[in-house]
Parts: structure tokens; sequence; C-alpha cells
């Protein structure tokens, strides 16, 4: 059985940092492509890193990009999502993913919440 659990989130100030993490268990972990999808209120889920199994390269969408980084520890089964500078924009519910050729996976997600 695969579970991808999330851990990390919380309250925090504008300007301020959270560290995301998802464990994976029941699955190759190397195998899979991982990558945080966040839901604002209201509004549909969106893509916001993904980090490439086969060769570790990483894709951030533009709202993120120099704030947000997205990294794997292959031992732990583990990926995290660093997050500085937060904006109030950034208020969501993040789920982990993991997706490979045959299948994909969710967390149940974690609460962000982004305070003035």
């Amino acid at each position: 059985q695969v579970q991808l659990v999330e851990s990390g989130g919380g309250l925090v100030q504008t300007g301020g940092s959270l560290r995301l993490s998802c464990t994976a268990s029941g699955l190759t972990f190397n195998q899979y492509t991982m990558a945080w999808f966040r839901q604002p209120p209201g509004k549909d889920r969106e893509f916001v890193a993904s980090h490439i199994h086969k060769d570790g390269s990483t894709y951030y969408a533009d709202s993120v990009k120099g704030r947000f980084t997205i990294s794997r520890d292959i031992a732990k089964n583990t990926v995290y999502l660093q997050m500085n500078n937060l904006k109030l924009e950034d208020a969501a519910v993040y789920y982990c993913n993991s997706i490979s050729t045959d299948d994909q996976y969710w967390g149940q997600g974690t609460q962000v919440t982004v305070s003035s």
C-alpha cells in the first residue's frame, strides 16, 4: 500500500519560511518523479515544483521561482519543499505527488497559512 505523508505546514507571517516534508512508503522512491501541488481556498489545484527522478532536474511554477526549493533524500524516502519569503498568496493546502509511467499517488495535504 502506497502512502505519502506530508508534514511541516502551519501558520507563518509574510516573509517567513516553512519546510514541508513528504515521506513515501510502499513504492520504489527513486523510480518516481516527486512533486508538490497546492490548492488555495476556492481555487483549483496548481503545480508548485517537481524533482525528476531520472536526472535530478527541478522545475518550478513562475510564482515560486527563487523562493521555493524542492529536494529529495533518497535514504529517507522523503521529498522536501523549502519555502522562503512567503507571501499571502502562498496560503493553500499543499499536496505531495509521486508519478511514474504506470501510476500516480497523492498525499492527504498539509495546510499552509500566511498572515500579514
